[in-house]
């Protein structure tokens, strides 16, 4: 768990040195750097998007997942439950920012790979590398949305906490095609998540979240069948 706690730390650590930055900047700075911070999760969204697509063998499979699972998240109402329960917490577009967040530290290859490779091999290469991406996007997310962007740090650890616990009962059913699909589906949502916080578009992204377990069903079902 040394990976985990190393990125956590630095989330945390990130999310206070935005905040300090944040309380000096005019309104005018913070425009242009919710701009700058949009424009990258745009990029990053395509980067995987781009990055992991020539490699799906389902070209598909992520338009059902996605139809599904916003199907899905809307009838839970994930977005308005999410906002509300942030809402209790801190006024303002914290929602928005911390959906980025999770989305950005917990949905993507390294922060999947990283714990299990870690509780199999003992290798945090990937979590550290992950931790100082996390450590950047967390000082910029914190100096436009604040310091309870700090709080993704806690789902951080209960992500890959989970999946370093129990990396040793399913790492070795888990196929390198799921990880593609499941990296595909991310890109799109962090896009979404761009394109919302340049306010082109407000993407309801929480409630497409459930398109993430699509692929994990499907393949299951198709190695079930033996189709």
């Amino acid at each position: 768990m040394l990976g985990t706690i190393v990125n956590v730390a630095l989330i945390i650590m990130g999310s206070i040195i935005g905040s300090v930055f944040k309380r000096g900047m005019k309104d005018a700075y913070q425009d242009i750097l919710m701009q700058g911070m949009g424009l990258a999760v745009t990029a990053l969204g395509v980067y995987a998007i781009s990055k992991h697509m020539p490699k799906s063998q389902y070209p598909v499979l992520f338009i059902v997942s996605l139809a599904l699972g916003g199907v899905i998240g809307e009838k839970l109402n994930m977005e308005e439950r999410f906002k509300t329960l942030v809402s209790k917490i801190s006024k303002g577009n914290l929602a928005e920012g911390l959906s980025t967040a999770v989305l950005l530290f917990c949905i993507g290859t390294l922060s999947i790979v990283g714990p299990i490779e870690s509780a199999l091999n003992g290798n945090q290469t990937y979590l550290f590398t992950n931790a100082i991406l996390d450590f950047v996007t967390s000082i910029v997310l914190a100096a436009s949305f604040g310091i309870g962007i700090a709080l993704s740090a806690i789902v951080l650890f209960c992500w890959q906490g989970f999946l370093f616990v129990s990396a040793g009962a399913v790492a070795s059913h888990i196929p390198p095609e799921l990880l593609t699909e499941i990296s595909v589906i991310g890109g799109v949502l962090i896009l979404s998540s761009g394109l919302s916080i340049l306010g082109l578009k407000k993407f309801r992204t929480m409630n497409l979240i459930p398109a993430l377990l699509i692929p994990v069903l499907y393949l299951s079902v198709k190695s079930w069948i033996g189709f």
